[in-house]
């Protein structure tokens, strides 16, 4: 080497030598080949729903890597100054062991309970050492009827980290006040991909950790096992804590909720769908809230060409008819269509409203029915709905915030009355 020949000089002769250079090749590609949303130490996946009373208690959700046996949360009354963290209490978690296409790894979750209703928290989770989340504020629902906001959306399915997060993103715009989520189902395309499930939480766990989720699977939540039968895909109920309050067998996937004067039904419409009708004609029976609303997969009445579940409509909608359903939400056809107020015995007081949504890239064309007010066909849907007393009031807006269908529903004593407060039924939008 030249005498006096500069450090730097020296430095990039060394760094870009042929075994250099060939052992960078070696870790960029090492890099490339390496699976995403493999899991580690820190806490990801964060998801927040309701198992109990949502006045006094809320469930949180998380994932790590199989090498945290033990994970830890922490909660505390919410305040203006930083130092709220030193009356925190700390719940260990439930820990749960569970294997996908990626590997494995811990599925870990709490249930806050003995909480003050309608009151402001923080949360954070870890692994009660060095690897902790931020911490989070979520607030608990009211003991009694009060005024609130949900958002409702259909499937995200494909291409989920693409252009799923814009609608969403637009959705918390519209609605900041949202106190959950309704998710209809087909939340990814292959029941069995760790990594589309790693998108949809990429996607939407930012608003989900604050925000409750009230997910129901949809038919690619499903897939074939050894033997050939349909099970729920392994990831389900590691990565969600959900009411076990419904019919047995399908816990966590169909459920009830009563949120401030409003009873929140999930039902699972890929299997039992028999047992779920008894049950629902059970839990039906003298329900002292003043709204009911269903949601679940397949729709009663499909909005997408060569689509019918007539064996469903038969079995579900005479318990929607007799027990007064204000509102069923759906999802799967991957259109947007919205009824009038409808009853499946033709009788013309009462009825429900059914609607379908899509808010994912996947679409498919339009089918007319006399059922059908609004009929939207090729764009990602989001809905806002707010609950004010004996008003139900019902926004259907595009993934850019455009309103494209919105009413009122009243009730006055016994008696419910529908209020159009857009256009005339039309179609914007291609099919």
């Amino acid at each position: 080497m030249p005498q006096g020949e500069p450090v730097c000089r020296r430095f990039s002769r060394r760094l870009f030598a042929p075994a250099a250079l060939l052992a960078l090749a070696a870790v960029l590609s090492a890099l490339e080949e390496a699976p995403r949303y493999l899991p580690s130490a820190a806490p990801d996946r964060i998801v927040a729903n309701w198992t109990e009373s949502p006045a006094t208690s809320f469930s949180v959700t998380w994932r790590t890597s199989a090498a945290v046996a033990r994970a830890f949360a922490e909660i505390a009354e919410a305040a203006d100054g930083p130092d709220f963290d030193k009356d925190a209490r700390r719940v260990q978690a439930a820990t749960e062991r569970y294997e996908t296409n990626l590997g494995p790894a811990h599925a870990h979750s709490v249930t806050f309970r003995d909480l003050k209703p309608a009151a402001e928290y923080v949360y954070r989770v870890g692994d009660g050492k060095d690897s902790w989340s931020e911490w989070i504020p979520f607030r608990t629902a009211a003991a009694t009827p009060e005024p609130f906001t949900f958002l409702y959306v259909g499937d995200a399915q494909t291409r989920i980290l693409a252009v799923w997060p814009r609608l969403l993103r637009r959705a918390f715009e519209t609605a900041p006040d949202a106190r959950f989520i309704i998710h209809a189902g087909d939340l990814i395309n292959n029941h069995d991909r760790d990594e589309q499930w790693g998108e949809w939480h990429e996607a939407s766990s930012w608003l989900h950790r604050t925000v409750a989720a009230l997910p129901v699977p949809g038919n690619h939540e499903y897939g074939r096992g050894g033997d050939g039968n349909r099970r729920l895909t392994v990831n389900w109920r590691p990565q969600f804590t959900l009411p076990r309050n419904g019919v047995e067998g399908l816990e966590e996937t169909c459920y009830f909720l009563d949120f401030q004067g409003v009873r929140l039904v999930a039902l699972n419409s890929n299997e039992k769908q028999k047992e779920q009708a008894e049950w629902l004609d059970r839990l039906l029976t003298n329900n002292p809230n003043r709204w009911t609303v269903v949601f679940f997969h397949h729709p009663i009445y499909s909005g997408a060409r060569q689509r019918d579940n007539r064996e469903l409509r038969e079995l579900w909608q005479p318990v929607f008819d007799r027990h007064g359903v204000d509102l069923v939400l759906n999802g799967h056809d991957h259109v947007y269509a919205r009824t009038g107020l409808v009853r499946g015995d033709g009788k013309r007081e009462g009825g429900t409203v059914y609607a379908v949504s899509v808010s994912g890239a996947k679409m498919y064309g339009l089918q007319k029915r006399p059922e059908f007010v609004r009929l939207v066909g090729r764009m990602q849907m989001f809905q806002v709905v707010r609950v004010r007393g004996g008003t139900l009031s019902f926004e259907a807006r595009t993934a850019r915030g455009v309103l494209v269908d919105q009413f009122d529903l009243v009730k006055e004593g016994a008696a419910k009355r529908l209020l159009e407060k857009q256009a005339q039924p039309g179609q914007p939008g291609s099919d």
